[in-house]
């Protein structure tokens, strides 16, 4: 079964959300235009009564009718007479207007239900409701009190059925501009998720492709742009660098290991093979047993050594830290291998004392072995070697200074690399893990391992990180 999209998943859900929104707005506006044209209602009914009372008024003889200018309907009325004005609207926009006596007798005017309501009290200036066959009718009264109309009153009525067409034209609009609106904002909000999706589709097409094609320095490029799917293509692209440059590292690594051992390996067998094919005395049975020793032992040191730092990399966990007292460490290494002596350099440590810091010991022991080991190789007879600690604003500086045969600009830029070694000449004194290892250890502890050289006058190793106690 073929899974829905997430745009066609968005475009639904959105669209159902707006669905609801617009069937919750058409209820209320529903319900408040009925509240609002009710209230219109009763409110037509006080207003069009008020407006009939001042067109009734009482003349006391016929004589007197005789003076007005408008004659309109005359209706005898005690021992005078009643004259009500044409503009008296006995029904209009479905109001009824009727004059009645006190008894409730309709004197003027239609009533369309006079008959249910001749039995409701008159209550002046009240809106009353009454139920006729299943429909509201509102009534209000008004006595009337002008010279000469006592006991009489005005009623209107009018239903609630005068504000259906208007109602019938509310819904009937609703029903049909909400549905064009969803319509339309569903499509509109389809092609907003499609284009705004685009891009993801574009990035999953470009990590399928590096995944079949195996090319890792290919790049999701999306243009321009900070929106979140922008920085998700670019922490990609971050990611697919870093997968390169380790996929890179390996290879150069195997490259690297394949290189290093080929040569003892090669030895050994050759040896191996020519003391096997040949008679050869005791005493050269033994030199021959002693070549193949010295190789053994520097396969063995680099493997350990290579063991040593995929440790460092990736098992933290069996280096913990404590609390040391690197003072005492340093000065203690720079001891031991003062005895050294190689060509005849000397090892001089200035130390600042009491300084403690939270590490392994082993490692950094092994940092400052690294180091001296570096200054001895590549140092010159007679030289000297300069081992300096110190802390200063909560940061610890330890510098490795020596005169010796320097390193170029552009070997300083793979110093650090595994197996390099910046002097072929010298390159069998070492493994060319020494400095690797050292930069490990150092990134370990959240410090930083730079060089600054010249050549043919020495270097210095400064190994720098933040007190963390």
């Amino acid at each position: 079964m073929k899974s829905i999209s997430i745009r066609m998943k968005i475009t639904l859900w959105y669209t159902a959300a707006l669905i609801l929104v617009a069937l919750f707005t058409l209820f209320s506006v529903l319900f408040v235009s009925k509240q609002i044209l009710l209230k219109t209602i009763r409110d037509s009914v006080i207003v069009t009564v008020e407006n009939n009372i001042d067109e009734i008024e009482y003349f006391e003889s016929y004589k007197a009718l005789e003076n007005t200018l408008d004659v309109d309907h005359f209706i005898e009325y005690g021992s005078g007479y009643l004259e009500i004005d044409d503009d008296f609207l006995n029904h209009v926009n479905e109001v009824y207007t009727s004059l009645y006596y006190k008894d409730i007798t309709l004197l003027y005017g239609e009533n369309p239900i006079s008959k249910e309501t001749s039995e409701l009290e008159l209550v002046n200036s009240q809106v009353q409701t009454i139920n006729v066959d299943g429909t509201m009718y509102y009534v209000f009264d008004r006595a009337l009190t002008n010279d000469g109309l006592d006991g009489l009153w005005l009623r209107g009525v009018v239903s609630e059925k005068q504000g259906t067409a208007q109602m019938t034209d509310i819904t009937k609009l609703t029903l049909v501009f909400l549905p064009i609106v969803i319509i339309l904002a569903a499509i509109g909000g389809y092609l907003i998720a499609r284009r705004t999706l685009r891009p993801i589709q574009q990035i999953s097409d470009t990590a399928k492709e590096i995944e079949q094609g195996g090319d890792l320095k290919r790049r999701i490029d999306l243009g321009d742009g900070n929106d979140e799917i922008h920085r998700l293509a670019d922490n990609f692209n971050d990611m697919f660098t870093r997968l390169d440059d380790a996929f890179e590292a390996e290879k150069q690594f195997t490259s690297d290991v394949s290189h290093e051992l080929r040569t003892p390996v090669s030895v050994i067998m050759a040896q191996c093979e020519f003391s096997l094919n040949n008679k050869r005395s005791t005493e050269e049975y033994e030199k021959d047993m002693q070549l193949i020793l010295r190789q053994t032992t520097k396969m063995s040191k680099l493997i350990n050594d290579m063991l040593e730092c995929v440790r460092i990399e990736r098992k933290a966990e069996n280096y913990p830290k404590e609390k040391i007292n690197f003072s005492a460490l340093v000065a203690s290494v720079c001891e031991d291998m003062a005895l050294i002596k190689e060509n005849n350099i000397s090892l001089e440590y200035k130390i600042q004392e009491n300084v403690f810091c939270n590490a392994n010991s082993k490692l950094i022991e092994r940092l400052v072995q690294n180091l001296i080991n570096n200054a001895y190789r590549y140092g010159k007879e007679n030289g000297h070697i300069l081992v300096e600690l110190r802390s200063k604003n909560n940061k610890i500086e330890l510098k490795v200074t020596d005169n010796g045969i320097g390193i170029s600009e552009s070997d300083q830029k793979n110093i650090f690399r595994r197996f390099y070694q910046s002097d072929n000449s010298r390159c069998g004194k070492g493994t060319g893990l020494g400095l690797s290892m050292a930069y490990e250890i150092a990134k370990f502890h959240g410090g930083e391992l730079s060089v600054a050289s010249e050549l043919g006058k020495g270097s210095v190793f400064t190994f720098s990180f933040k007190n963390n106690l």
